[in-house]
């Protein structure tokens, strides 16, 4: 079986800090090269991998302002499908645009959505449903109009993360700077229990920052930047809670497994995919207000570290997620053969 494994560029794979898509991609690529499969992935060219690279942009472009980055996704994009004769499969981490070159090509295209960032890229989904082959990552996350072959949640190596069995001492948000994601929310629960605050990501909206984040930085309050994983598990793991009060549908949400992983609990908004991840009472609290939210803060104690631990065992580990993609990429195979 020969995969061509095609990844974003915004970020390296797997990426130094914040990256989920090409985090995926790398823990989905190497699971594979692990298990015997023959995978080519395109990438920047500073990628790490096992698999056999193939890179035509030089680093990936949210970290070097000077490359544009519609330019090298197109060459990007180019160089999968111009090969396309040599693999068995190609597939898709890149969003929509790749599937405008799948007609083109013999070669059975699979794309995992890992999102939609609007509702206008459904045309392109839609005249591509049926012609190729689509996975959502949550049940959340499908749309009614598209056809998909499987559900597969994301999954990470839980070897990675230490389970730690105490109740940690601050609260803590991991993600994105952004509205959506409820950094200012998670700002309002600690000033309002004066609880400590670890606040950790990219800054990704820069307004919001300066408007809803970077007056209450404080002693209590403390942004602490990216983090990627040579801090990620210790960060995570001496949390006594995940906030993650989100203001949208998210599609998934790697860090409220990562956190989970470490036995710490989600408190979080139960919008989009969040319902299907964390279970109420038992390894976090889903929630609807900041009322909500703190009262779940008093109820912490009651949870079982070890028990939220393994409910990720159970459900989101990389070897789990990377059996459902071969089960699939065999599927495609046998219906695209019988063609």
């Amino acid at each position: 079986m020969r995969i061509a494994m095609l990844a974003p560029i915004s970020w390296r794979v797997p990426p130094r800090h914040y990256g989920p898509w090409e985090r995926v991609v790398s823990l989905l690529t190497e699971g594979l090269v692990q298990r015997g499969v023959d995978v080519t992935l395109f990438a920047t060219a500073d990628s790490i991998t096992r698999a056999r690279l193939v890179a035509v942009c030089p680093r990936p472009y949210s970290e070097d302002p000077t490359l544009d980055p519609k330019v090298w996704e197109g060459l990007h994009i180019a160089a999968v499908f111009e090969r396309a004769d040599e693999f068995d499969l190609i597939h898709n981490h890149f969003d929509f645009l790749p599937l405008t070159y799948s007609g083109l090509v013999r070669t059975p295209v699979l794309t995992t959505i890992h999102g939609f960032s609007s509702e206008r890229i459904l045309p392109v989904y839609e005249k591509y449903n049926g012609r190729t082959y689509y996975v959502a990552i949550s049940q959340a996350d499908r749309r009614p109009q598209l056809t998909y072959i499987a559900t597969i949640y994301h999954g990470i190596p839980l070897e990675e993360f230490t389970l730690r069995r105490e109740h940690g001492e601050y609260l803590l948000f991991f993600g994105r700077i952004h509205h959506e994601k409820g950094t200012a929310e998670a700002i309002e629960v600690a000033r309002r229990t004066s609880l400590p605050l670890l606040i950790a990501g990219i800054i990704q909206d820069h307004a919001y920052f300066e408007r809803a984040v970077a007056p209450h930085l404080n002693d209590q309050i403390r942004y602490i930047g990216s983090v990627g994983p040579d801090r990620r598990d210790e960060i995570l793991g001496r949390a006594l809670a995940l906030l993650h009060l989100i203001n949208f549908e998210e599609p998934f949400g790697l860090s409220m497994i990562e956190a989970m992983a470490c036995g710490t609990p989600v408190i979080a908004r139960g919008r989009g995919a969040v319902p299907e991840i964390v279970r109420h009472g038992e390894t976090g609290f889903i929630v609807n207000t900041i009322e909500e939210a703190i009262e779940a803060i008093r109820r912490v104690p009651e949870l079982d570290r070890e028990r939220i631990r393994r409910h990720v065992a159970e459900h989101f580990t990389q070897d789990r997620m990377v059996d459902e993609y071969l089960r699939v990429y065999e599927t495609i195979l046998r219906q695209h053969g019988s063609r």
